[in-house]
């Protein structure tokens, strides 16, 4: 059986994660704030190499995948968290893991949003993608959560194709899931949310299947990507969201 590393473990859709994979026979190593087999907080620089030290200790002859699945949502404060985990502390643990997964011919699965088609490639991802974190930081502060939220996966979703084919010659695949609505503790905080709450329920009402989604259908799609089935999937950013996407850009695909 694989060997898998996982970052946000404990609830919601890498809960979902780490269940499907854990029940298939397969090793993974949780990272999470508490509740982990390395517990690092990776909103700070020294949690994130924790992180990458504490997997190498766990998996030293390599890994068959990692799912950077911790995540803010656009609830959160200061905006500037959900900068630091959604897309530098994604993207830092993957990059510090690479060799581990290229003894394996392993396979990344990166957790985007379907929210991350409804920004543009502004100022605030040009800052993410040339790895500016303090000023990325200070420039979301002064904005708003969706601006936060969206685009760190609208980055993390770019960082994801330009890096693929260079992943790929190296034998790792990398690719990515982007969830729409589901029932996690994540979208029950923005529906607690005085701002953004309405929002959040108008926008799951709008889902063109009639439900939000659940963690575990997410956890389908990942494992499947993660497997062998899906060994000429690399690059592609794969929508599960209840056809919110295409509801919402029939035209760009």
């Amino acid at each position: 059986m694989g060997i898998y590393a996982l970052t946000g473990g404990a609830t919601g859709i890498g809960a979902a994660i780490k269940s499907q994979l854990r029940d298939a026979g397969h090793k993974v190593i949780v990272v999470d704030l508490v509740e982990g087999d390395v517990c690092a907080d990776l909103s700070e620089l020294a949690g994130r190499q924790k992180a990458i030290d504490g997997i190498r200790a766990l998996a030293p002859n390599g890994l068959d995948g990692f799912i950077p699945c911790a995540g803010l949502g656009p609830s959160v404060r200061p905006f500037s968290l959900i900068t630091k985990v959604n897309y530098f502390a994604a993207v830092t643990v993957t990059e510090g893991l690479l060799d581990l997964l290229v003894k394996r011919k392993g396979s990344v699965v990166m957790i985007s949003s379907n929210s991350a088609a409804m920004v543009g490639h502004d100022d605030y991802v040009e800052l993410l993608l040339a790895d500016k974190e303090a000023q990325a930081c200070e420039f979301v502060d002064g904005k708003d959560g969706h601006t936060a939220y969206a685009g760190s996966k609208h980055a993390l979703s770019c960082w994801l194709r330009r890096n693929a084919p260079d992943y790929a010659r190296q034998g790792v695949r990398i690719n990515a899931v982007a969830p729409g609505i589901i029932n996690t503790p994540l979208s029950d905080k923005v529906l607690a949310d005085k701002d953004l709450g309405q929002v959040m329920k108008d926008f799951g009402d709008s889902v063109p299947m009639g439900s939000i989604g659940k963690p575990e259908q997410i956890a389908d799609v990942v494992c499947f990507i993660l497997s062998s089935k899906a060994s000429f999937m690399a690059g592609s950013i794969v929508f599960v969201d209840g056809g919110h996407d295409a509801m919402l850009r029939p035209d760009q695909f």
